[in-house]
């Protein structure tokens, strides 16, 4: 009978929140799991505060990868697997693992659930959104087995069966995942030069980054002439945008000893295009991050804030919105009316959304930039590419995040969370939605620019 009350009222209670609510309830409610667990004594190989195991848990669960304790010394194998473990969760969401449990024991999913796994994987329409779970799910498992097996290759014989197979596992889920965790204190710098290491890692970071929709698009049509719109928009501006990321890394950084400088030519070159291309949300370095020039940097941080696709397991505006920006600003500028690429129309509403998330995002990345200004003792160069690479989920620093004060690493959890959930989402959850009016105002213009 307790069970059964118990039931009835969680379902009552669950159905008052609407889907947007539910998904941030459940992604807070993992992070306080995964903090828990990582404070166990079994978990970690020294003391760790409370504050900084809330920021390690929250890091992985977002999959940023920004870190206050070195995870490869601070924490145990049986840490380091709560780590994983919520790196994955928290990469494919939780209501698609929700999903994947459903499956297993053969459970009807029902129209409320359906609503939630279409928000949590920002979907217009909830019809077909199991079938897309199915991919998803497969496409993850396949990439993340292939990915292993390659790190196994590479690393069973550099540190024995155990010690490298769970290194091939950890990474592979950090990688896929987009989340920038390493079991390495220089992260990945060590194989700078290393094909197997640098061709496995970025496919993984860029397939996971790309949108399990593209995935799904490509595997059904083959073309690229039957994609979608978005399908195409993606591949396009990622290898658009990844050719010019890699060629600036490249010339910016060639001559600065402290990065690319003193590499051969065939390491700068794998520099280069590792460091070109982790910045979309990945997070490993395989170069000191804090010895970037300047104008590198600030390279950086603008890709950081772009991120990568929708319905992926990266975060920042997405590139398709800053696409859509892009484009609504040189049809504007040519006088005209109508954004358009490859032949199709790009809907108003579209572009509405593309400028309000940009808004609502710049506006939390400001406000965050602000606040470390007050309370954190550090450049200010640092403290916009530490906040942006939050927002982000990116997960690389500027040698600021373990120097953060208690007020800092709040700010800095705060921003990770709501750029995982997206700001929109989490706006949702806070302002009242209002129905559609009937009435409607005099238009008047107002002088712009």
């Amino acid at each position: 009978m307790n069970k059964i009350i118990l039931k009835g009222y969680l379902k009552q209670s669950t159905s008052r929140l609407n889907p947007s609510m539910t998904v941030v309830t459940s992604f807070f409610i993992l992070i306080l799991m995964g903090t828990v667990l990582l404070k166990l004594p079994i978990a970690t190989t020294q003391t760790i505060s409370w504050i900084d195991t809330l920021f390690t848990a929250t890091s992985a669960v977002t999959v940023t990868g920004l870190i206050v304790v070195d995870t490869g010394t601070a924490f145990t194998l049986f840490g380091q697997t709560v780590i994983m473990f919520l790196m994955q969760l928290g990469g494919l969401g939780l209501m698609t693992s929700a999903v994947f449990i459903f499956f297993i024991f053969k459970r009807k999913i029902g129209m409320q659930q359906r609503n939630l796994i279409k928000t949590s994987l920002n979907q217009d329409s909830s019809g077909g959104i199991i079938r897309l779970v199915r991919y998803l799910l497969f496409f993850s498992f396949s990439i993340e087995l292939v990915g292993f097996i390659l790190l196994a290759i590479k690393w069973i014989p550099e540190f024995g069966l155990k010690k490298g197979s769970f290194y091939s596992l950890f990474h592979t889920v950090a990688a896929f995942n987009n989340a920038g965790f390493s079991l390495w204190s220089d992260n990945l710098s060590n194989y700078v030069g290393d094909p197997v290491v640098n061709l496995t890692i970025t496919s993984m970071f860029i397939l996971g980054g790309i949108g399990f929709t593209v995935l799904l698009d490509v595997w059904n049509k083959k073309k690229f002439k039957s994609l979608t719109l978005h399908s195409k928009v993606m591949i396009v501006g990622t290898l658009v945008i990844n050719i010019i990321a890699i060629l600036s890394i490249f010339i910016l950084e060639y001559s600065n000893p402290q990065t690319l400088g003193n590499l051969s030519f065939g390491d700068k070159v794998w520099s280069a295009y590792f460091q070109g291309l982790t910045p979309r949300t990945a997070g490993f370095n395989s170069i000191d991050i804090t010895a970037l020039t300047v104008p590198a940097m600030l390279l950086t941080v603008l890709l950081m804030f772009i991120g990568a696709g929708s319905a992926s397991t990266g975060s920042g505006i997405k590139l398709s919105t800053f696409i859509i920006l892009l484009l609504t600003t040189i049809t504007i500028l040519k006088g005209g009316e109508e954004v358009s690429l490859f032949g199709r129309r790009i809907k108003s509403n579209a572009v509405l959304r593309a400028f309000t998330l940009t808004m609502v995002s710049f506006l939390l990345v400001f406000i965050a930039i602000l606040i470390l200004t007050i309370t954190e003792n550090g450049p200010f160069i640092a403290i916009t590419f530490e906040v942006v690479s939050a927002f982000g989920t990116v997960g690389l620093s500027a040698g600021l995040t373990s120097e953060l004060s208690t007020i800092g690493k709040f700010v800095i959890m705060i921003v990770m969370f709501i750029g995982r959930l997206g700001p929109v989402t989490i706006a949702s959850t806070l302002i009242a939605r209002k129905e559609n009016s009937l009435l409607r105002y005099p238009q008047e213009d107002v002088f712009i620019g």
